[in-house]
């Protein structure tokens, strides 16, 4: 799952961008109102964490801002402002949760787990599963029948997206953007390489799962009996 972090105060952003890693989210981070309305548009995030004192336009505004344009991205505001008034605006205008600094690293988890369960999201905290396959995003781990092997941090996130997308095609592109990043260098290779990748470590599992290929459209996982 992908969060956008806009928030000002630079050791602080990288600070939740390490935390936030460290429990297998893809973060990216930017610092003013304006970047951060950008790249909230593209719709490609799975959460905002959002800072409401911000260069350029403030968090408020840029809240309003994505709701009026249809985003229904799950926000989290994070700020100083911990006055009542503050809390009720920030919710009045589309945010789904108020954090204010300082705030303790599991209860901001907690909350950011909380917001994808209400935005409908699988939150995988026991385990994902498809057909005869079981994925622990936590820890990297695979395991099919018995069998169990080790991913690598970007063969998980790919093989999580497409069991969540729920047999739907999912692009090339649509890869891109969760994986690396609506502005990433990464190309339609890189994908190929993590398709393949995964494809063999489904086979070393004898798993039923299978990654097809839909012709000029992308991927889709499917089980055969």
């Amino acid at each position: 799952m992908r969060i956008l972090i806009v928030e000002d105060e630079v050791n602080l952003a990288e600070a939740l961008t390490q935390i936030l890693k460290k429990h297998h989210y893809s973060v990216d981070a930017v610092h003013d109102g304006l970047t951060g309305l950008d790249n909230a548009l593209s719709g490609i995030y799975d959460l905002l964490l959002l800072d409401v004192m911000l260069p350029g336009m403030d968090g408020m505004k840029l809240l309003r801002t994505i709701r009026a344009e249809g985003i229904p991205t799950p926000v989290i505001m994070l700020t100083a402002k911990g006055e009542i008034p503050d809390k009720i605006a920030g919710l009045d205008y589309g945010a789904d949760d108020y954090v204010a600094k300082p705030f303790s690293t599991e209860e901001l988890l907690a909350r950011i787990r909380a917001a994808l369960r209400r935005k409908g999201e699988v939150v995988p905290e026991d385990g994902l599963r498809f057909g005869d396959i079981e994925l622990h995003p936590s820890t990297l781990k695979l395991s099919c029948k018995g069998k169990e092997l080790k991913l690598i941090l970007k063969e998980s996130e790919l093989l999580e997206l497409l069991i969540t997308r729920k047999q739907a095609v999912t692009s090339k592109e649509q890869m891109i953007e969760k994986l690396w990043g609506f502005d990433s260098d990464a190309e339609h290779n890189n994908v190929e390489v993590y398709i393949s990748f995964l494809r063999k470590k489904l086979t070393f599992l004898n798993s039923a799962v299978c990654i097809n290929t839909i012709r000029g459209v992308g991927y889709v996982l499917e089980a055969t009996s």
